[in-house]
């Protein structure tokens, strides 16, 4: 088993507290005109709310081995059923969150009988806007659709 040493809280220049000592990842899937949310259970840091699949970075992993593995760890997507695309970087200089937006294989499944996640839903991109966001994923989407959007159309 590899050592997790991510976990941890980081004081940022940008005023707040941010989850992961060596930054965070997550995974935004795409398929067809959707992307596969995540709703946080309430229990969690901003839970309650609708978000991707993502956490801290251990030391060793690049941002595409944190992504799978807090997707995997988070959702039961399989590692493999998803293909990388491109990322989006949020840097505050001491912590940075890079979403990897990826394509969703036809096998793509998910478990959401995690603790940390109350359920799963492909949503329509123009209609993201209407869940409940994490208050991070909501300042990130309007970047974060035109990138989809240009991957998908």
């Amino acid at each position: 088993m590899t050592s997790r040493d991510g976990d941890g809280w980081v004081d940022c220049t940008c005023g707040n507290k941010h989850w992961g000592l060596h930054g965070a990842a997550g995974l935004l899937l795409i398929k067809d005109r959707q992307v596969l949310l995540q709703h946080r259970a309430p229990w969690v840091h901003n839970g309650d709310t609708w978000g991707i699949p993502g956490g801290a970075r251990d030391s060793h992993e690049d941002i595409y081995e944190a992504a799978a593995r807090e997707a995997h760890e988070e959702t039961g997507i399989p590692t493999d059923s998803f293909e990388a695309i491109t990322t989006h970087l949020v840097d505050h200089v001491l912590w940075s969150y890079t979403t990897v937006i990826a394509r969703a294989k036809e096998n793509i499944y998910h478990d959401d009988h995690n603790p940390e996640t109350l359920d799963m839903e492909w949503v329509d991109i123009e209609l993201v806007d209407e869940k409940n966001l994490h208050p991070s994923f909501e300042k990130a989407w309007p970047e974060l659709k035109l990138l989809v959007k240009d991957l998908v159309l």
